[in-house]
């Protein structure tokens, strides 16, 4: 687990009050999730940043950031590297909230794109994520559209991201290393680089 200071831990908790408030009307995570925010959310979605140098720049995109997992996250741990967050979602009622987050937190390195992800000109970007979004099939599509070609996609998947990447194998080529998920047995973090058609 990553020890964060006490001003991330009090912008987590900020984070945290504003997510709660909001689920009720637009439903961000599960509500019986709250109870154990920083175990089920933060310290989750913290694991990527054990996978990535401790000193990281450029440009990071999260595809379908819904509540802002992992996207804000990370953009609340890394606000003081030199990197910039976009947070891409097609719901305008969750973008709304990102926004809110974004503004309330001060995060001025964050921007949020409401579009699908598919229709936005290619970011280029240093850094990718997805949390929950999609099949690995499709989230590679919004990969190689969206990353460098030496860019690093770490994305959150389930017990069943095994099968995936065999079913991704037959239409993609790429590059993997995987991790075990410290916050649940059966899921991964799939570190992703050198995407191209198979």
């Amino acid at each position: 687990m990553i020890n964060v200071s006490r001003e991330t831990g009090e912008l987590f908790d900020a984070y945290k009050a504003l997510l709660s408030a909001w689920n009720p009307k637009i439903n961000l995570v599960a509500a019986s999730t709250l109870v154990d925010f920083r175990h089920r959310h933060v310290e989750d979605c913290l694991q990527l940043a054990e996978h990535l140098p401790s000193a990281i720049k450029g440009h990071w995109v999260d595809f379908g950031s819904g509540g802002g997992l992992p996207g804000l996250v990370m953009a609340i741990f890394y606000r003081d590297m030199p990197i910039r967050f976009t947070l891409v979602e097609s719901d305008k009622r969750k973008c709304q909230f990102l926004k809110t987050v974004v503004r309330e937190l001060s995060l001025t390195k964050v921007q949020v794109v409401s579009d699908r992800i598919e229709k936005i000109e290619p970011f280029n970007a240093d850094y990718a994520s997805a949390r929950a979004l999609a099949a690995l099939n499709q989230l590679l599509k919004f990969v190689h559209l969206h990353l460098s070609t030496d860019g690093t996609a770490l994305l959150m998947k389930g017990r069943s991201w095994k099968d995936e990447v065999e079913v991704a194998r037959n239409e993609w080529q790429f590059d993997l290393e995987h991790f075990n998920s410290t916050t649940d047995p059966e899921a991964a973090i799939l570190k992703i680089s050198g995407v191209s058609h198979a």
